[in-house]
């Protein structure tokens, strides 16, 4: 049991890690809108916000799902040769896939313009590059997450996205437009790939593939696109819908209000990060019971954060809009917030409980999970949003994630049961109203209001939790524990590089 400790707070260090160079990379957007907007026109914004749109949607098809292929395999994997095999197998693979797609956008590149990028064809003729480097990154990111090298990936994954900021800030400053900020993008994709690459083939070495059991990469990897793809095609669904039935308006209302949820991602993305490698490495080894405890832990963890974020964000939703937006999109978008974080909520636990069907091999369940989903999502969407309008399509986001998360808990407990601690959840929820009561008290407005009265309404929350002995004083402890860790050895390889 000690050790399993011991790994567990290595589990929590990496996640802490993770989470601070997620929240970092958060804001990097931040950063860019007020240099973007004012110095390019509304329409050249416009095409900053699509062209980052398609790298996100095409490469994540074109990989064929063979990054987090590579995450489960190789994970395990402690052979070099072995290693070699699975990786440049992986690599040669997305590189001729990618090719294939970087080449059918280069064809397109005039229509492809003339759709999304306002009739720009030099955007249109930097994206196919632009792609393919994009799949490149995404697999050498998941090289270092395979062996749980989190802090080169955290790192690395952050310095792409402030190396980002920096180069489309220098071109868009020094006034070269909408085509300098594209170019910043594709210029530093290829800079971190070569840095990647370096160190990757300094760690493993090189060698040319036999690609072995490449058809069974491929059966465990394509199913995982619509589950990996799917917070992002049931947003894009949902204001595709919206807009052909509700109109513009509306988009910009429902967008304001999902900005603010969708914050629980930041939440959910350090588990599905750092937990996949760790659990293969147990299932690997024939450790069922240390999987059963991590997953159980990893829920009891995210449900302590993910409840009172649920909370925070539905209260605190009207006066950060009202910050980060306009009083009448804060007016007719905080409604939904609410709806959507609880459906988050549910987002984040089926990332967890979905690790199970990965570690069997079963991907081809989520993958029709995820299909059927986003079927009924449409439907249920043209419905509801007739019938409610953007309140609708809001409760049916929540009912898809409420579904997809039932959906894989039983096929997934098929294979091994989770604890998801039902008298623990009905003590956080009483620890959660006190929670609320103090943010209706305080009624924060203004940046410093809202912080401060997030940390004491947390406070107030931790302290209920722990009356009702929902949380003991050694876990406290604990975590006091690793965080002190985590800061400290930030602290230290910060003043390392000095």
């Amino acid at each position: 049991m000690k050790k399993f400790l011991d790994e567990y707070k290595f589990f929590i260090k990496k996640m802490g890690l993770i989470g601070i160079s997620n929240f970092l990379i958060t804001i990097t957007p931040v950063i860019l809108l007020p240099i973007l907007t004012q110095n390019l026109p509304i329409q050249d914004y416009v095409i900053w916000v699509q062209f980052q749109i398609t790298i996100t949607l095409i490469p994540a098809v074109a990989i064929l799902g063979l990054p987090y292929t590579m995450v489960r395999f190789m994970s395990a994997s402690k052979s070099k040769e072995n290693i070699q095999e699975f990786f440049y197998s992986f690599m040669f693979t997305v590189m001729f896939a990618s090719l294939i797609m970087a080449l059918i956008l280069f064809l397109l590149a005039g229509p492809i313009s003339n759709a999304i990028f306002n009739g720009n064809i030099e955007i249109g003729l930097i994206l196919p590059a632009t792609a393919f480097m994009t799949a490149l990154t995404l697999l050498f990111f998941d090289f270092f997450r395979a062996f749980n090298q989190m802090t080169k990936y955290a790192i690395l994954t952050t310095l792409q996205a402030y190396l980002i900021v920096i180069i489309v800030t220098a071109f868009v400053l020094l006034g070269f437009g909408i085509l300098g900020a594209i170019a910043g993008i594709f210029i530093t994709q290829v800079l971190i790939c070569i840095i990647m690459f370096i160190l990757i083939s300094k760690q493993i070495g090189f060698k040319i593939p036999q690609f072995k059991n490449l058809k069974e990469f491929l059966s465990f990897g394509l199913p995982t696109i619509p589950s990996n793809m799917s917070f992002w095609i049931l947003d894009a669904t949902d204001r595709y819908v919206i807009g052909l039935m509700l109109g513009v308006t509306a988009v910009s209302y429902y967008s304001a209000g999902y900005t603010i949820s969708a914050l629980m991602s930041l939440l959910t993305a350090p588990l599905y990060t750092v937990l996949l490698p760790i659990l293969s490495g147990y299932h690997a080894e024939g450790r069922i019971k240390d999987t059963k405890f991590l997953l159980n832990y990893s829920i009891k963890l995210y449900l302590v954060i993910a409840i009172p974020a649920v909370i925070g964000l539905s209260f605190l939703s009207k006066p950060l809009l009202f910050i980060l937006s306009t009083p009448e999109l804060a007016l007719n978008g905080f409604m939904i917030t609410p709806i959507l974080a609880i459906g988050g909520l549910f987002f984040g636990l089926y990332c967890i409980v979905t690790q199970i069907l990965v570690l069997e091999r079963k991907t081809r369940i989520t993958g029709n999970i995820w299909i059927i989903s986003t079927i009924l999502n449409i439907v249920f969407d043209i419905t509801f949003g007739y019938l409610f309008g953007i309140m609708g399509i809001a409760v049916t986001t929540l009912a898809i994630y409420l579904f997809a998360f039932l959906i894989t808990v039983y096929y997934s407990f098929k294979y091994i049961r989770c604890n998801f601690y039902f008298g623990f959840i009905t003590k956080t929820i009483y620890a959660g109203f006190f929670m609320a009561a103090v943010l209706l008290l305080l009624n924060p407005y203004g940046v410093i209001n809202i912080v401060i009265s997030s940390l004491v309404a947390f406070a107030v929350y931790m302290v209920s939790l722990w009356l009702f002995k929902g949380i003991r004083t050694y876990e406290i402890k604990f975590f006091i524990d690793v965080i002190k860790e985590i800061f400290t050895n930030t602290y230290k390889s910060i003043t390392s590089l000095k």
